[in-house]
């Protein structure tokens, strides 16, 4: 039991699938898993383990932004093991040939925040990567899949609303999409030594009008969900 998981020793598998929201959570471990049994309430941050394919994985909700996923992140590794964790969550298109449904593999990660910044001081502007293992299997698991995906470089937000933020100089600068968590999920992976990798849905347009309802975030996004749980039982 760590401090904002109740979960007992052994009760986490070595790979966790980490949504932000704790209902996509859910709806992961009762679509995709069997042998299911819930490890954490805490805070409603649902927590499962089951299993996928004869694999145990495990699936925890982990909340918005950075602070809040540094939390869990944290925990799972250094009291519960865990040894690879993938994102699985939304976020907004701004790519114009990126599109609503879209699955997004964040090779790197941009932010505005100050997690970077304040981890290695000024003069250093250090480049949070994806494990290149699990980003090499998840694309090629997508091809077998026949799921589209595009590979590049995902914002990381540090607010969700700020009209300050240029965001089409990011995306003339490449960005993909904008998200609050892939950049200290990257950054905590080299620091505490796991794999980490982010898999994406669009859920959403910056620059357009089209957008998934909140019932469709949670529960019809299902291509990253295989492409995740594929990758989590392929990786070497």
């Amino acid at each position: 039991m760590s401090t904002h998981i109740e979960a007992q020793a052994g009760d986490y598998a070595e790979t966790v699938l980490l949504p932000g929201d704790p209902l996509r959570a859910k709806y992961i471990a009762e679509t995709f898993l069997t042998d299911v049994k819930q490890v954490n309430r805490v805070r409603n941050a649902f927590g499962y383990t089951g299993t996928y394919q004869g694999h145990r994985i495990s699936v925890q909700g982990s909340g918005m932004g950075i602070p809040s996923m540094s939390i869990y992140i944290n925990e799972l590794v250094r009291e519960y093991g865990v040894k690879t964790i993938i994102r699985v969550g939304s976020c907004g298109g701004m790519a114009p040939d990126v599109h609503v449904r879209d699955v997004l593999l964040a090779s790197g990660s941009t932010t505005d925040s100050a997690v970077t910044a304040n981890t290695f001081g000024p003069g250093v502007h250090y480049a949070p990567l994806a494990n290149f293992e699990l980003l090499d299997t998840a694309y090629h698991v997508a091809e077998k899949l026949g799921i589209q995906v595009k590979v590049g470089d995902i914002f990381a937000a540090d607010r969700f609303y700020n009209d300050e933020l240029d965001m089409q100089k990011l995306a003339d600068y490449g960005i993909l999409g904008t998200e609050m968590e892939s950049a200290g999920l990257y950054l905590l992976g080299a620091k505490l030594h796991f794999k980490a990798l982010s898999v994406l849905t669009v859920s959403d347009l910056i620059f357009g009008e089209e957008k998934a309802s909140a019932e469709e975030r949670e529960r019809t996004f299902n291509d990253m969900i295989k492409i995740a749980l594929e990758t989590a039982i392929q990786q070497g």
